[in-house]
This record gives structure tokens, C-alpha cells and sequence, in this order.
């Protein structure tokens, strides 16, 4: 169950989110008293109330915004009870002052703004001793170790626990709360007004997690990143699983370098078998990998991890898809001859993708140039892959049958940049954009423009996320609900 918690300044709008809330199958809100403008009307926040309700009314000290005395806030959360609230949110500090009655049900809370105790399952014990039918504790996750403390401990609790960690690192523990065992979890109405760090909305939780299908048995895959809140893989794995009927979900895991080590031990333990993996950590997980396969092994990078037997195995889904992505708009993929053979690609970046790009068609027969915003990266990628390195001022020299932007020029919010002038644009040219958001960047409208034959960055992202879905599953991936749940997260507006 998603409990949505609701902070609005009038009582009209609280009211309005918690009605509209219900009809769109909320089950349970919290209403942030905190949040209310002058006096409370409790009789008129509760009265024909739609569904089960949680009063809270939170301290600044606890992340709140209630501004009045201490027994004044006290006496709000007495006269909840007196109306038969179902449940009422009480720190764990005034917990003990306040006592049962009637059949409202008590969650003892506490929050912890800095990081995650370490002693979490004798805080537990603690915090369940004060008559207690629900604990809560929502504590800042500082690394992903604090995600895997905490849902186990949430596991083995005694009393029904909802354990939390705020901040991006700890989204994991609030989209896996209820493999683990919790009562229910906690969203926002929008995803603009978080009421507490890291939250996500109501429809987040729904429409691309679907938190209510989760259970023990779950199997959870990911994509691990730093940062990872930007990453759509989420939506499109997940729309996946929905449509396959695949008892799965699709996680964001934001890791470090420092702590790249550390989390793919403990993965197994939250029920991860799969995982995608993205900047910075392609290169450097491949110390970690028992076996990879041949695109991982000459590019040097691996995009994919599965889980065979105990053991970790790399895949790179971006070398197979870049290939085929082109090769596909080129008209002759699958012959015994590339159709890049012989043809001038120029590369534009000198990144992880810009690698795996003049590895592939080098190899294919291509004479493959590469220029660099930072000159420096695009000698050393040259170096490795036997190709050329230009500067980036002299890209317009070069007379290129397929020009590939693998830069973040034109990436949403972007989206009047370009990498490349118009002007310089032929219609006999092929031009490929990984920029997947939007899908129609300015280099693309600007290549159709001028009759150039054009691969988006989606059709590549597509491709490879279905050669990922395979590994991890054993089936072919729904290619067509995948590709319509990525243009709904972009939006008409930037495609």
C-alpha cells in the first residue's frame, strides 16, 4: 500500500488533493497538519473523508514546518485521536504523553536528517515499546549500504516497520519497501512537492514502479549511476515487465566509485540478478566481473550485469545495438559486408559511447575520425582504437558519409544547441544522435531538413535495452511497449 502525503497551506486544496487522491485508488493519506496556514480545522479535514487518513503534524526539528507551541501541536494530535482518526503519527519523544484511545492506531516515529543509525534494529525494539502498532523511521541515506541495513532490519522487526531512507541514495529502500515486509510506504501527490527527500509521487510509485504488484518474490533488477536521477531505463524496464506480466521491477541504485565494490556484494541480498550499469562505472566493474563476453572484452566497458550461478557476468548491449542502429538505416545490416565498410564516419565526443561507435566500425572497414571538445580525449580514444583524431574546429573539413553526435550537445533541457551547423549538412549524409531526450534534438530536425537519412539516439536506447531485457530474462523484449512508455516520459513537447 502507498500511504500519499498531502501538505497544502488551506484546507480547501487539502481537501481537493485528498478526494481527487481517492479516485485515483489511494488507499491511505497523511495529512501534514504543518503545512496548514493559521488555525486547524480538524472536524473539517476529516468529515466525509474519502479514504483512511494519517494526521501528522510535524516539529521543524523532525523536517516539519509547525511553527506554534509544543502543546498546541500536542493538543492537535489528542483531538485527532478524540475524532477517530485511523492512524496518528507521534515522535518517538512525546509518544509516551500522549496515550491509546478508541481505535486510532499509532505510529511512533523517528527522523533522522544527517544519517542512518547504525543501531537500527535496537531502535526498532525501542521505538515498538511505546505501544506502537506501526514504527516508521526515516533516516538520510549517506551510501547504498544504508538502503540494504535498513530493509533488513525492516525485515526482522517485530512490529510492523516502514523504514526509509531519504535523499536519491535511498529511493531503492522506499520503492523496495514492500519486498521487505512494510505495511506500506510513503509518496507525494506531485513529484515537484516532495515533502521529504528523495520522495517520489503517487503515479511514480503506480505508473512505473507499480508498487502495489511488489512482493517477496520480486525479482529486482537496476541500472547503477552517479548521479542516476536523470536515467529513463527505469520506465522503459519496468513498462516491460507490466506488459510481459513479469513478477520484476526495475530500481535506480545512485553508487559511487567508492562504494561500486561494497554494493555489488550486497546486491544479491535485496534480490538483484540483473543490473544495467552507466557513467562512471562501465569500465571499472569489469575487475569485479568472473566472465564478460566479446563486445565487453574489446571495447573495454560493460553496460550489462547478470548474475549466473553466483557469479558476475558483463555484457555490452551498446556495441550490438550501435552497430545494428545504423547499419539498419543504412539498408544492408546483416550482409557479409558492413555498409559502412569503406565510408568516413566522424565522431563527435570522445566518451564511453563515442568508444564503443569507432571501435565497431573500425572493425567493420569504416575510416573512422574523432573530434573532441577536449582534444586531449580524442587523441588517447585514437590511440586505442587505431582511428583518427581531428580537432574539433576542423570537423568541418572532413567530407563525412555518417556523422555520429555522441556529445551531450542538444540533451534536454538543451534542446536549441546542436554539435554541428546546419550549413554543413548533405543530403547524401547519415546522421545518428544518441541524445534520446528529446528524441528530435535540433541535429536531427536540422538533418530531416535537409534530407539527410537520420538514426535517433531512442531507436539505439530501444535496442539496447532489449538485448539488456533479454539477458536478464530469457525473453524477447516487448519492443513496442517499451518504445511507447520512453515517448510518454519525454513528452510530445521534446520529441
Amino acid at each position: 500500500m502507498i500511504c500519499v502525503s498531502i501538505g497544502r497551506g488551506r484546507h480547501r486544496h487539502m481537501i481537493a488533493e485528498h478526494r481527487h487522491l481517492a479516485e485515483l485508488g489511494a488507499q491511505l493519506v497523511e495529512l501534514r497538519l504543518d503545512y496548514i496556514n493559521g488555525p486547524v480545522n480538524l472536524r473539517r479535514l476529516l468529515a466525509d473523508r474519502p479514504c483512511p487518513v494519517i494526521i501528522t503534524c510535524r516539529r521543524a526539528a523532525d523536517g516539519g514546518k509547525w511553527s506554534g507551541s509544543e502543546e498546541s501541536r500536542q493538543l492537535l494530535l489528542r483531538s485527532a485521536i478524540a475524532e477517530g482518526v485511523e492512524y496518528v503519527d507521534l515522535e518517538d519523544d512525546i509518544a509516551a504523553q500522549i496515550p491509546r484511545f478508541g481505535k486510532t492506531k499509532r505510529i511512533v516515529s523517528l527522523h533522522d536528517f544527517r544519517r542512518t543509525p547504525e543501531d537500527l534494529d535496537e531502535l526498532i525494539q525501542r521505538l515498538g515499546a511505546l505501544d506502537a502498532d506501526i514504527v516508521k523511521i526515516a533516516a538520510m541515506a549517506n551510501r547504498p549500504h544504508d538502503n540494504v541495513r535498513m530493509l533488513h532490519a525492516m525485515r526482522r522487526a517485530k512490529v510492523p516497520t516502514v523504514g526509509l531512507c531519504m535523499g536519491d541514495i535511498g529511493t531503492p529502500s522506499r520503492i523496495l519497501a514492500a519486498r521487505f515486509g512494510a505495511p506500506f510506504t510513503y509518496s507525494t501527490f506531485s513529484h515537484e512537492r516532495a515533502l521529504a527527500p528523495g520522495q517520489l509521487s503517487f503515479q511514480q510509485m503506480r505508473e512505473i514502479y507499480h508498487y502495489d504488484s511488489l512482493g517477496p518474490e520480486t525479482k529486482v533488477f537496476g541500472v547503477i549511476a552517479d548521479p542516476v536521477g536523470h536515467s529513463l531505463s527505469p520506465v522503459i524496464h519496468n513498462a516491460a515487465f507490466e506488459h510481459d506480466e513479469f513478477d520484476a521491477v526495475y530500481v535506480p541504485f545512485r553508487v559511487s566509485k567508492q562504494d561500486l565494490n561494497q554494493f555489488l556484494d550486497e546486491a544479491p541480498s535485496l534480490g538483484v540478478v540483473g543490473l544495467s550499469v552507466t557513467i562512471p562505472h562501465k569500465e571499472t566493474v569489469i575487475r569485479k566481473l568472473s566472465k564478460v563476453d566479446g563486445a565487453t572484452r574489446r571495447v573495454g566497458a560493460a553496460n550489462t550485469i547478470v548474475w549466473e550461478d553466483g557469479a558476475l557476468v558483463g555484457h555490452n548491449t551498446d556495441y550490438r545495438a550501435a552497430m545494428d542502429s545504423l547499419e539498419s538505416a543504412m539498408g544492408e545490416a546483416g550482409g557479409e559486408v558492413s555498409p559502412v565498410r569503406g565510408k568516413t564516419i566522424l565522431i563527435l565526443g570522445a566518451g564511453g559511447v563515442a568508444r564503443v561507435m569507432a571501435h565497431g566500425f573500425q572493425r567493420r572497414g569504416a575510416e573512422v575520425l574523432v573530434a573532441s571538445r577536449t582534444s586531449d580525449r580524442a587523441d588517447r580514444l585514437a590511440e586505442k582504437v587505431h582511428c583518427k583524431a581531428i580537432d574539433w574546429a576542423a570537423r568541418y573539413a572532413v567530407t563525412a558519409d555518417v556523422l555520429i553526435n555522441c556529445t551531450p550537445v542538444g540533451m534536454h533541457p538543451n534542446v536549441d544547441e546542436t554539435p554541428y551547423d546546419k550549413h554543413h549538412l548533405r543530403p547524401s549524409m547519415v546522421v545518428f544522435d544518441t541524445v534520446y531526450n528529446p528524441e528530435s534534438t535540433l541535429l536531427i530536425k536540422e538533418a530531416r531538413a535537409r534530407s539527410c537519412t537520420v538514426v535517433t539516439g531512442v531507436d539505439m536506447f530501444i535496442r539496447q535495452a532489449a538485448l539488456q531485457y533479454k539477458l536478464f530474462t530469457g525473453r524477447e523484449a516487448p519492443l513496442a511497449a517499451m518504445r511507447d512508455a520512453l515517448r510518454r516520459a519525454i513528452g510530445p513537447a521534446r520529441s
